[in-house]
């Protein structure tokens, strides 16, 4: 049976971070971490959020959720679920009974797989012990905590709901709930970081002994609030950025986290399988406003406009069998997967197979990449093993310059 991941898109949040660019929406949530350990009534609910209008468009969105993994699932019969995924956004912030029914509308049109990966994202202080035992016992299994730096000030400095203190007890919530596999997400080259301040996060994360740690590099986006104050802060220099990108493969191996991806360590057993679908061109399917699913090399995105999307999940849902295009896809050329193979594949600590390689495309790997091949194992950035290719620790430093040279003029 083929394989199939899925991920569902909550877009909403307490606050919008300043870096963040993501599809998300900030509903003014406050007490976030104590709201909803139990059903509560409109009015009880409402108090704590503060607008019954943001419940109403919380739950009018699940709503479009479920009509749409419905109504697609006639198209996934021949598949079985490997993982899930809650991301956004703050899933975590919706009603513990909300995301369960979204759960459930999987496991009833789908074949969830006994064995299936999911995730939810949330950020510290978002659940209480009440909605993280929910949690457990509706099969979720992973959570994504979003920590980003143990220091208080940094954390205020790029706009976090939460502090060190808060964070800390959430995770201790979730271990005490029974989570078993833990990611935490951190930072560098954040505003006022410094070297010392950034060892200090690699220190107190895994002395928490998570799972897996997702480790990335702030990026300014343009149209962010903290790209239009950049001037206001005072940021790493690139040498310090390049120093806490070396320390981090360091530190982290040096404490049993092997580096399986650029920006991803795990230990032993404990690589996101729903991630790993996305880097070796596995069928994933979204579901949710903005998502982006590719399933038999065909690629489509959902509209990121709420009302064009409650319309789209309105058109999917009164086709009644007839399977016509409701949005434009893509059908993927040989030469757009074959570039996609390698540059997503690349990024992978183990590289690309060379043999699967070519039962995937009939052709060898050096007849379509020979020059790039070689040129790049004669500069050190890539290494031929056991019928691997893969980057070297110099190619990782400057894997965009690597993976460019894999895409067709």
């Amino acid at each position: 049976m083929k394989e199939l991941s899925i991920y569902i898109h909550i877009p909403f949040c307490v606050r919008k971070c300043l870096y963040c660019d993501f599809l998300s929406f900030p509903v003014g949530i406050r007490q976030a971490g104590q709201m909803y350990g139990q059903r509560q009534d409109c009015a009880k609910r409402t108090a704590v959020f503060g607008d019954a209008v943001q419940i109403q468009k919380m739950e009018s969105y699940v709503n479009l959720l479920c009509r749409e993994i419905i109504s697609e699932a006639p198209d996934y019969q021949e598949y079985q679920v490997i993982s899930v995924f809650f991301g956004g956004g703050t899933p975590s912030i919706l009603p513990a009974e909300e995301l369960i029914r979204i759960l459930d509308t999987v496991r009833t049109h789908y074949r969830l797989a006994p064995d299936a990966e999911i995730t939810m994202e949330m950020n510290p202080g978002t659940a209480d012990a009440g909605k993280l035992r929910q949690y457990i016992t509706a099969g979720m299994n992973r959570l994504s905590i979003g920590l980003q730096t143990a220091d208080d000030k940094e954390l205020a400095r790029i706009g976090r709901i939460h502090d060190y203190k808060t964070f800390l007890t959430t995770y201790e919530l979730a271990r005490a709930a029974g989570f078993e596999n833990i990611n935490i997400d951190i930072m560098a080259a954040l505003p006022g970081q410094s070297i010392s301040s950034y060892e200090r996060t690699l220190h107190t994360v895994t002395s928490l002994v998570p799972e897996h740690i997702s480790a990335y590099s702030l990026i300014l986006e343009e149209g962010t609030p903290l790209y239009e104050r950049r001037s206001e802060y005072l940021f790493p220099t690139e040498e310090e950025d390049r120093e806490m990108y070396c320390l981090t493969k360091q530190y982290l191996a040096s404490h049993g986290y092997h580096r399986y991806e650029i920006s991803n360590y795990a230990r032993e057993g404990y690589e996101c399988r729903h991630n790993k679908v996305y880097w070796q061109r596995g069928d994933y399917a979204g579901f949710g406003l903005g998502v982006s699913s590719m399933v038999r090399n065909v690629r489509w995105k959902n509209p990121e406009d709420m009302a064009v999307y409650g319309a789209y999940v309105e058109k999917v849902a009164v086709r009644q069998g007839n399977r016509q295009n409701v949005l434009e896809k893509q059908a993927l050329t040989e030469k757009e997967q074959i570039e996609e193979y390698m540059f997503l594949g690349l990024r992978m600590i183990q590289g690309v197979d060379c043999r699967h390689f070519r039962r995937t495309f009939g052709q060898q790997i050096e007849e379509i990449y020979g020059g790039p091949l070689e040129r790049l194992c004669r500069q050190g950035l890539l290494v031929r093993e056991n019928n691997r290719v893969s980057l070297t620790d110099l190619g990782i430093d400057v894997s965009n310059y690597v993976l460019s040279q894999f895409l067709f003029d």
